[in-house]
């Protein structure tokens, strides 16, 4: 089978993986040089700690066993085991916590409950003052700047794999065959676009005005290194609200009880962090919905994350390098992991993971190979 994936960021990576795997040719065709999208533009965490029940826990659990395996082979992902450690306090956040451990899946992900100690026992950077803090021993991270870097150069050592770069894919022009802007024609026996937050042009003439997908502006910024090793990923009690795995009575009364602070509530922002390989810290976010989206960045949300973040560690922050704004593309219907959809014969649009796309691309791609039975 000869399979032509239409992006090159994570989702369509994993797609050109899955089919180099299954023995299949692949050519995989992206407008930019590299992908410089949402696949880059993010923690790099395998979340597996805030994800619904059901399905969504499922393919996360999934993709992380993916990552792991994928990880042992290409060395360059960065992949490690980390965990995460959502720090909470009062009675109210604990109260949210206790509920996550009580969950019948909490042994599928991990869920412990710890004293500030053994927190601290776990990553030892947690010199802040906390009540307890909420373990996930299945989270993991990747680094998302380098981690398409590393699996192409693994997939071009397969005879199977063309990369095509700085190729707009411009229309389709019969079953498993486009023409990109170069007016080359690339033909296969399917196509899967996997075009990120790109849902304008060709997407809607082949989806239609309806696609039930979103775009999101988020906003993050990197550290220079901390000078000290951070050794779990770190939430706050803020991802209690974003993350539908927290979802209880605890929660309600958490909402009504300590409201966000006003900066949070405006921009829709919780706290995740992670160290880099450089030792940097990664750190968001915020959540924009309304179209159109800013051009800028604000400096308030920053303001909230970096005091957060130094209640934590009990120190200040290193200097701050990067700053930056990403778009990604995310169901509607937030209950669903991703929007898969023929839009014409031979041609499949994948998109829509949302804040998932890092976590669940490996599986999602699998799925895919399944389902069109590659």
């Amino acid at each position: 089978m000869r399979v032509i994936v239409v992006g090159a960021g994570v989702v369509g990576t994993m797609h050109a993986w899955q089919a180099v795997e299954r023995g299949h040719e692949v050519v995989q065709i992206e407008r930019e040089a590299e992908a410089r999208g949402a696949s880059l533009r993010n923690f790099g965490q395998i979340w597996v700690s805030g994800r619904a029940g059901g399905e969504e826990l499922r393919t996360a659990l999934r993709a992380r066993e993916l990552w792991e395996e994928i990880g042992a082979r290409v060395p360059g992902l960065g992949f490690r085991p980390n965990g995460s450690l959502t720090p909470v306090r009062g009675e109210l956040e604990l109260a949210v916590a206790e509920a996550a451990v009580a969950r019948e899946d909490a042994a599928a992900r991990g869920h412990k409950l710890l004293t500030p100690d053994e927190a601290r026992a776990v990553n030892p950077a947690l010199r802040g003052d906390f009540t307890a803090a909420l373990y996930c021993e299945r989270d993991a991270a990747v680094e998302p700047r380098t981690a398409q870097l590393a699996l192409r150069e693994e997939l071009l050592k397969s005879p199977n794999y063309t990369f095509r770069p700085g190729r707009e894919v411009r229309e389709v022009i019969g079953a498993g065959a486009v023409r990109d802007d170069h007016g080359d024609v690339h033909s296969g026996d399917v196509v899967v676009l996997c075009t990120g937050a790109w849902l304008g042009g060709l997407v809607r003439e082949l989806a239609g005005p309806d696609l039930p997908v979103r775009r999101v502006r988020l906003q993050m910024m990197q550290t220079a290194p901390l000078g000290e090793p951070l050794t779990t990923s770190v939430a706050d009690a803020d991802s209690f609200r974003y993350y539908p795995a927290y979802a209880s009575a605890a929660l309600d009364a958490l909402g009504a009880g300590q409201p966000q602070a006003e900066t949070a509530a405006a921009h829709r922002m919780q706290l995740l962090m992670v160290q880099r390989a450089d030792g940097g810290l990664t750190i968001g976010d915020t959540h924009e919905y309304e179209h159109p989206f800013a051009f800028d960045t604000l400096e308030d949300p920053y303001d909230h994350l970096t005091e957060v973040v130094e209640s934590f560690l009990g120190r200040p922050l290193p200097k701050i390098r990067r700053r930056w704004a990403g778009v990604y593309a995310q169901c509607t219907d937030t209950t669903r992991v991703v929007h898969r959809q023929q839009v014409r014969e031979g041609v499949w649009l994948v998109t829509g993971p949302g804040g998932r796309g890092m976590t669940c691309s490996p599986a999602i791609a699998e799925t895919t190979a399944n389902e069109l039975d590659w």
